[in-house]
């Protein structure tokens, strides 16, 4: 396969102005894996996202004044920028009005569940440790988080660093293989109900070309290994210990194998690309020679890299590759379905890391903006995307340090103590929708408002609508993008039904704020545990009320960062 071909500039670039954003569409250009969009020469997706880019012909630019935009496509190959549209936001005013209609008559699709396949977590001999931070149980609870998650947002399997690391003892140079701590974390995750996606990787100190080259605080070794056939070998030996511990049809079922972590990035692999494709190669061979059946791939990069090129690197060296994987941060991820079609691969896509941020100690994930965006990411990923993987399920982490205080900008759904961010509960509403997706339109002055509805088999109907941006500048509110929602559901059975209302915004569903009008400070101590929790719930915006099918409607204020839940129950 040649390098894609560079793509034209996109045609019928439309501004539309309104409160406090301008909403920028294009028509789409074929094999596009996404779209840069510039402001005023400079990208207009903020500087934190570590993909400057979007997957669909459309973009919401809020927080800013007059600009002139432009937009280029990806293939990946960039193309040129088309002609230039100026625009400028409208003034915040009572015209801000959405409307939203629901048919429940019509059903588009088995409602996906991106979010459902994979979470991530910190390296997993951290379910062994009698630590405790924040006077916590760091094992202990580590193991109720990712308990939580199976249970209440239908995660299935779980991905982790390090499971070849010498934190678990398993290469000593001239030792027999030792797999017993191996043993006692997968055994932990399998008793929780969850599977593992098992990250061949990191390289243990004995095995390493250059011992010193380590990352995060547990020095992790990322070096090449002195060795590719004894990688190849340890490789080999860990997935027939594997198959013989947990049983053949379990392990090439259910357990795929991922070469590395982001070896794209000199801070996760210190040796070259060519490198990282001849330890693919390797362990890809070692992976299938326990069995023809076993799932192995990767990237495993960060920013969508390398994807093309091991694409093109598999085709000449005939290795098995039947997943891709990469990461992004910050952004919905983009569309490499055009890509593995000109490759002749009809394989999953998993985007095996994923969240608000790429940066450690970063605010934005722990209150309400958390919420809109794993929602928006989630919808733009459904139906494209196999697997968008949370990373991580919860605080208990301790890549560059344990957490210093309750509220530190950490990756987790959940916190040290396991009190539920907005974040995870609004994973936690698209996970109570239902099953049949139902037809939502959405129209007005939209900016960042969305919506996604879906049909239980005994006529429940669920509601989304949250209103959210990419501008993490903007993630502490912004009034000129509150707007005025009106939502109507039709196709209802001629019965009665409650209707409820639950709410995510800075003032409801938020335990961070509860925290606050407690007094804050770094960690709750004694009964502010328990009032924490007691603070933790699903908040209601109003009581629930009597309704009458065929058709409901609703009329609310919703702000940015938002969500709303109405559920419709006969």
């Amino acid at each position: 396969m040649k390098d894609p071909l560079t793509p034209p500039a996109p045609t019928g670039l439309r501004a539309v102005t309104g409160a406090g954003h301008v909403t920028l569409t294009w028509d789409p250009v074929p094999g596009a894996i996404g779209y840069l969009v510039h402001r005023d020469g400079a990208p207009a997706v903020p500087a934190e996202v570590d993909v400057p880019a979007v997957p669909s012909c459309r973009f919401v630019d809020t927080g800013h004044g007059p600009a002139a935009y432009t937009v280029a496509a990806l293939t990946p190959a960039q193309g040129p920028f088309c002609a230039p549209v100026e625009a400028a936001p409208l003034p915040a005013g009572d015209g801000a009005r959405v409307s939203v209609r629901v048919d429940a008559r019509r059903t588009t699709r088995e409602l996906p569940r991106p979010w459902a396949y994979m979470v991530g977590s910190e390296h997993l001999s951290h379910l062994l440790s009698t630590d405790e931070t924040g006077g916590r149980p760091i094992g202990e609870e580590l193991a109720a988080a990712l308990r939580i998650v199976r249970e209440q947002l239908g995660v299935g399997a779980v991905r982790a660093h390090a499971i070849l690391g010498d934190d678990l003892g398993v290469y000593r140079h001239g030792e027999p293989y030792d797999f017993s701590r191996v043993d006692a974390v997968y055994d932990r995750v399998v008793a929780l109900g969850l599977r593992p996606v098992v990250e061949l990787g990191f390289m243990p100190r004995d095995l390493a070309a250059d011992p010193s080259r380590t990352v995060f605080d547990y020095a992790a070794v990322i070096s090449p290994p002195k060795d590719f056939e004894a990688w190849g070998d340890l490789v080999r030996a860990l997935v027939e210990h594997l198959i013989g511990r947990y049983g053949l049809r379990e392990v090439v079922g259910h357990w795929p194998f991922e070469v590395w972590n982001e070896p794209n990035l000199d801070v996760f692999w210190s040796g070259t690309r060519e490198e990282y494709f001849l330890l693919y190669d390797v362990t890809a061979a070692a992976v299938r020679d326990v069995h023809p059946d076993l799932r192995v791939g990767g990237p495993a990069s960060a920013a969508n890299g390398w994807v093309a090129e091991l694409l093109a690197h598999v085709a000449e060296s005939g290795a098995a590759l039947d997943f891709v994987s990469t990461h992004t941060y910050g952004n919905a991820p983009l569309d490499w379905r055009p890509v593995l079609a000109a490759h002749g691969r009809d394989v999953p896509i998993w985007w095996t890391e994923w969240g608000p941020t790429p940066t450690h100690f970063h605010g934005i994930g722990d209150g309400p903006f958390g919420a809109a965006f794993v929602l928006h990411g989630m919808k733009s990923a459904a139906g494209r995307i196999a697997a968008l993987s949370h990373w991580v399920a919860s605080d208990h982490f301790e890549e560059v340090g344990r957490p210093p205080r309750l509220f530190h900008g950490g990756f987790g759904l959940l916190t040290v103590g396991n009190l539920r961010k907005p974040r995870f509960h609004a994973l936690a509403l698209a996970e109570r929708l239902g099953d049949a997706e139902l037809a939502a339109e959405v129209d007005g002055d939209v900016a960042g408002v969305e919506a996604w509805a879906a049909r239980h088999p005994d006529g429940r109907v669920g509601v989304l609508v949250w209103n959210g941006t990419l501008n993490s500048a903007q993630s502490t509110g912004a009034p000129e993008l509150t707007r005025a929602v009106t939502l109507a559901v039709e196709g209802l059975e001629r019965r009665p039904y409650t209707l409820t209302h639950h709410r995510i915004d800075a003032a409801h569903t938020n335990v961070q704020a509860a925290w606050e009008a407690m007094g804050g400070g770094d960690w709750p101590a004694g009964e502010q545990w328990e009032a924490l929790a007691g603070a933790d719930g699903l908040d209601e915006l109003a009581p629930p009320a009597a309704v009458t099918g065929p058709a409901v409607s609703l009329a609310f204020d919703l702000p940015m960062p938002g969500v709303s839940f109405v559920e419709l129950t006969p």
